[in-house]
């Protein structure tokens, strides 16, 4: 049996588990088999806690088909408020490893969190993309721009987001000019201050938000001259602030306890 919490950010769904001590380990097939909604707990990604020997927490991240992935900013506020409730923690911020590097996470007065995914980076090696650097680039007609979070992330740019976004999605995620897939984001640009934004993440499929995904789409529309520095982002699940400052980018909104469990393995 192990104990885990359920959270989510702006409906951006987790598994959270404290590893801390190192006893847990989950293949593939377990963790496919808690992600499913109707025979498990359920969730988009499985979140552990563990000890870092160069900061405060190692963060590792498990998509809902059971492959580790290397960023979730929803996650990491949630991470953050976990660490803090179950007393692993008292700093604030929270300094967290994950596969891509490390990121800083400030709880704020009002309970929600500010995360530092440090800086965008547009080279296509570091997305995986097998194409030559560009502003933009297209596969079979979709047109996209490019952009690491520390996870990939193309994001195109659409009129009108009351659209079936899985066609589209599906075409890129599976194309050979990508190494591992990416996460797809379609926004819709309001003004240059505002956007709508649809995420279709690797191994999970469309969430309700995708905070990477966020953090990706106004790094790109900030690089293409469409968007300031401090944008709000509407996402299925709710509104995130996303603000490009000082070489990095920086995520806030609200994270969620919604309830505890155990569960046999």
């Amino acid at each position: 049996m192990i104990n885990f919490t359920k959270m989510h950010g702006l409906g951006n769904d987790f598994m959270v588990i404290d590893n801390t001590g190192g006893d847990i380990s989950l293949s593939a097939e377990q963790i496919i088999g808690l992600a499913d909604r109707h025979f498990g707990v359920g969730f988009d990604q499985l979140l552990l806690v563990e000890k870092s020997q160069k900061v405060d927490f190692a963060y590792r991240i498990f998509n809902a088909d059971g492959a580790e992935v290397e960023q979730c900013g929803n996650g990491a506020r949630c991470f953050a408020l976990f660490v803090r409730e179950r007393g692993l923690s008292e700093n604030n911020p929270i300094k967290i490893e994950t596969k891509s590097g490390v990121i800083s996470l400030l709880i704020n007065s009002d309970n929600t969190v500010t995360a530092d995914m440090g800086a965008a980076n547009f080279e296509p090696e570091a997305i995986g993309l097998l194409l030559p650097k560009s502003a933009s680039y297209q596969i079979d007609g979709v047109e996209f721009g490019a952009v690491s979070m520390g996870n990939p992330h193309l994001v195109t740019v659409v009129e009108d987001l009351q659209i079936d976004i899985a066609p589209a999605a599906t075409i890129l995620q599976h194309s050979e000019k990508l190494k591992n897939s990416a996460n797809i984001g379609f926004m819709q640009i309001l003004s240059r201050t505002e956007i709508n934004l649809r995420v279709y993440e690797r191994g999970v499929g469309e969430t309700l938000a995708c905070g990477s995904g966020a953090a990706a789409a106004v790094a790109y529309g900030v690089s293409a001259g469409l968007l300031e520095s401090k944008v709000l982002v509407h996402l299925s699940g709710g509104d995130a602030q996303i603000e490009s400052a000082n070489g990095s980018i920086l995520l806030s909104a609200a994270a969620q306890f919604v309830f505890e469990g155990m569960i046999e393995i």
